[in-house]
């Protein structure tokens, strides 16, 4: 009897052990909203090199779309932000190092990074959209591609779905030369990302190029953060709440690609 006692105490012992640390590990994630307003920084991981989201002006400073959506949600959460650059393969695992408490980088929502992280609400949307030359009466859906030319880069989901609707592909290394191509007439049209053209739009409103169609699903991007951190997601989302109720959202996305890219 005393032998069954023995190994029945050693069994709880463990259960005890196990549960305390499942707890202190749980504690340890829902500190981080508290550890960030205690030392007052919002440490965000981003690239500084990919405009219009995270990049340097003629200054040397960082600004840009994601800079500025950063810096409102810190401000919301009473902290300030400070932005650590590095490259894009890097930015995920400085998040795994703990390096930094959030990605603010256009970071795409797939259910593979999911599993293994948390997102915030989204706040960009990028739609699949078809560029011609404006004018152009002979492309006006996506069925129009087939046999058509159209300007892609070869390693891009742009070209997957001009090959599907049947294009013929001119390959190039991506959007700008993609653009090039069409207003040159060594191609008839480009599949590229919505948001591509619009900024590129901002940047130059009066080249002589429109959207002639969409598909309706649209790539997705949020914040990305350490799973367990519910605290943290939950304060980030209020934020981003807000940025868009108050007209701060509005602002930053007009100012950037000349409309709210957020739907």
């Amino acid at each position: 009897m005393s032998w069954f006692k023995s190994i029945l105490a050693v069994g709880v012992l463990q259960s005890a052990v196990l549960a305390s640390g499942v707890m202190t590990s749980q504690s340890f994630a829902d500190a981080a909203l508290d550890r960030i307003k205690a030392e007052g920084v919002l440490k965000i991981g981003t690239e500084g090199t990919y405009a219009p989201f995270t990049y340097h002006d003629k200054d040397g400073k960082l600004v840009g779309f994601d800079v500025e959506i950063g810096q409102e949600i810190a401000k919301r959460l009473g902290v300030e932000a400070k932005f650590l650059e590095g490259k894009w393969d890097g930015l995920i695992a400085g998040l795994d190092a703990n390096r930094y408490d959030a990605v603010i980088n256009q970071v795409g929502i797939t259910p593979e990074r999911q599993k293994k992280y948390n997102f915030s609400e989204p706040y960009i949307a990028s739609k699949a959209v078809l560029i011609v030359k404006t004018g152009n009466t002979d492309i006006k859906k996506f069925e129009d591609l087939k046999g058509r030319k159209a300007a892609q880069s070869l390693s891009s989901n742009y070209g997957k779905i001009a090959r599907e609707y049947g294009a013929e592909i001119v390959a190039n290394d991506g959007f700008d030369q993609s653009v090039q191509l069409v207003l040159s007439g060594r191609a008839e049209a480009t599949v590229n990302a919505s948001l591509s053209f619009l900024d590129f739009k901002k940047q130059k409103p009066d080249v002589p190029l429109e959207v002639a169609a969409e598909l309706e699903n649209a790539d997705r991007s949020g914040v990305l953060l350490r799973k367990g951190e519910e605290d943290l997601l939950a304060e980030v989302n209020k934020a981003l709440e807000q940025i868009k109720t108050d007209g701060t959202y509005a602002k930053i996305s007009e100012k950037y690609f000349g409309a709210d890219v957020s739907k």
